[in-house]
């Protein structure tokens, strides 16, 4: 059959089809920077009348070991405008996610490599007074996560980060590799392990008694709107699925690289709950674009209960049309 392509997102979160291109065929950098771009706008929309800022940085990819050392610098960082503001430890159920120590997700005791050994809070005279940097957001790319080539600087820059008392977000859209967080469940092994994690971890006031708050979800599954805390019990409560969206909708990804009648690459390596969310997601565009649905209108579709051999067999069909 033809292919069956839309520029908006098909799926409710996440784009199954779209996440396994770009980490087995390359361009993820590209959907990283852009999408950065829509994180910061959307964030900012929502700090600047709480008295905050966000701000992307110079470089959106992580340094080298090798590079000459020099400031760190996030995809998004977070500013308190008002220096009066002071920390004050943050009230009981304010994050919608479980709170975990930070050691029951990570190891606190690890090696610190020394080109990251400089503080990066100072403020750098000759650019404008933003306030100090609270948050600092990371979407991971291929290389940040275990067995790529910036794994062990990244880790060693998030320790360094907690320890200095920023809150720390990360954002973890890559399912073929396994989680930054040694201590928590590995997908597709694990059952209580998603595809797709955001984790925000708030070290204050000292970083060993410090609270973590994972987001696990799941294929099809909306990205969460999470809590994240600021300064003086501030909250700011922020939908990660809105700026998402507009990337692949407003970027073209989706229309580009997706045809929703091929099962996305490596299929085999989504958990098989989450291969029947694929196969329901994808029948339900498929009918939709057989009865002449219009497809940039009415996504997300309703899905149907499917196994996984049902599933296949139904796509087979839709193949041969």
């Amino acid at each position: 059959m033809p292919p069956v392509r839309s520029i908006k997102n098909q799926y409710r979160g996440i784009n199954a089809h779209l996440h396994s291109y770009w980490q087995s065929e390359g361009g993820w950098d590209s959907f990283h920077n852009n999408h950065i771009t829509y994180l910061a706008a959307a964030l900012k929309g929502k700090l600047l009348p709480m008295g905050y800022t966000a701000d992307t940085q110079q470089s959106l990819q992580i340094r080298r070991l090798d590079e000459p050392a020099g400031k760190p610098e996030s995809d998004v960082t977070i500013y308190d405008t008002n220096k009066a503001r002071v920390f004050q430890p943050q009230v009981s159920g304010a994050h919608a996610g479980e709170a975990l120590a930070i050691a029951d997700v990570m190891s606190i005791d690890e090696e610190i490599s020394p080109y990251d050994a400089i503080s990066i809070y100072e403020f750098v005279p000759g650019k404008r007074d933003r306030g100090e940097p609270i948050a600092w957001i990371e979407l991971l790319s291929p290389s940040n996560k275990p067995g790529g080539q910036d794994a062990a600087y990244y880790r060693t820059k998030r320790y360094r980060l907690l320890q200095s008392g920023i809150v720390f977000i990360e954002l973890d859209y890559l399912h073929e590799s396994s989680s930054t967080f040694d201590k928590m469940a590995r997908y597709p092994i694990d059952m209580a392990a998603g595809p797709y994690r955001i984790m925000v971890i708030d070290p204050r006031p000292e970083y060993t008694e410090g609270v973590a708050y994972p987001f696990g979800f799941a294929v099809d599954d909306p990205i969460p709107t999470v809590d994240i805390p600021l300064n003086a019990g501030d909250i700011l409560r922020f939908d990660f699925d809105a700026p998402y969206q507009r990337t692949l909708e407003e970027l073209f990804f989706a229309f580009e690289l997706v045809d929703y009648s091929t099962l996305p690459l490596h299929f085999e390596r989504y958990r098989r709950d989450d291969q029947m969310h694929i196969l329901a997601r994808m029948m339900a565009v498929l009918k939709a674009a057989k009865n002449g649905l219009n497809l940039e209108e009415g996504a997300p579709f309703p899905i149907d209960d499917i196994s996984l051999d049902d599933g296949l067999s139904q796509l087979n069909t839709w193949g041969n049309i």
